[in-house]
């Protein structure tokens, strides 16, 4: 919830452009859902990733099945 609040008010974590705090926060939040934590309820944490994903040299960690809840 900080997290997403935080991205409501500005792009990125620490400035106004991506610094090492995006790249630290990133695999562990894109690869969230493949834990079972569900990114859906956070519309700015989901646009925030795709502006790392849309940085120029990014490059994409490989994807796990996402957990199916019963």
């Amino acid at each position: 919830g900080v997290m997403e609040a935080h991205l409501a008010q500005q792009p990125f974590l620490a400035a106004v452009h991506p610094t090492i705090a995006d790249i630290a926060n990133y695999s562990y939040t894109a690869h969230a859902p493949e834990g079972g934590a569900s990114l859906d309820a956070y519309p700015n944490i989901r646009a925030w990733l795709g502006r790392i994903e849309a940085l120029p040299g990014f490059v994409a960690m490989q994807r796990s099945p996402i957990p199916q809840v019963a």
